[in-house]
């Protein structure tokens, strides 16, 4: 696996930090970067929050809208839908994902191969399981991961 870019959510709970894949999944990762880049993330809710997952990324904050655009779906076996685990959400149709993604509080492994596992939560799984419905995203930044060779 290549070097992962990180990524910090700001909430109003606390913060977040998680790895991405480019190397694993380049079309998913590029879209959330460009999303978080352009500040699309910043200040939304998050809409759904479960006992097993919490979701955002909806400007509408009805888990009904996203982004302009939409990605195809990508598949990476190397990464499953564990606790932590960072994941495209999506319509029936598996290449309708924009904008919104989820975190995972616990293991749904019968999910992998029907939703693009992108990243994974390494510092604030307190925070993900202190959070509610309503609670915003402040900020979204991506660091470039650099190779430690």
């Amino acid at each position: 696996m290549g070097t992962p870019d990180l990524v910090k959510i700001e909430t109003s709970k606390g913060t977040i930090e998680m790895e991405i894949y480019p190397d694993l999944c380049p079309i998913t990762v590029a879209n959330f970067e460009e999303l978080a880049n352009s500040n699309f993330y910043n200040g939304l809710v998050w809409h759904r929050v479960e006992d097993w997952v919490i979701q955002t990324g909806d400007p509408l904050g009805t888990g009904y809208g996203g982004s302009e655009k939409m990605i195809k779906l990508e598949i990476n076996r190397k990464l499953s839908n564990v606790r932590a685990a960072v994941g495209m959400a999506r319509s029936n149709d598996p290449n309708s994902a924009s904008s919104q993604f989820y975190i995972l509080k616990r293991d749904a492994k019968s999910l992998d191969g029907n939703y693009a596992i992108f990243g994974l939560v390494k510092r604030g799984m307190d925070v993900v399981d202190r959070l509610s419905v309503g609670d915003r995203m402040v900020s979204v930044t991506v660091t470039k991961g650099t190779p430690t060779e």
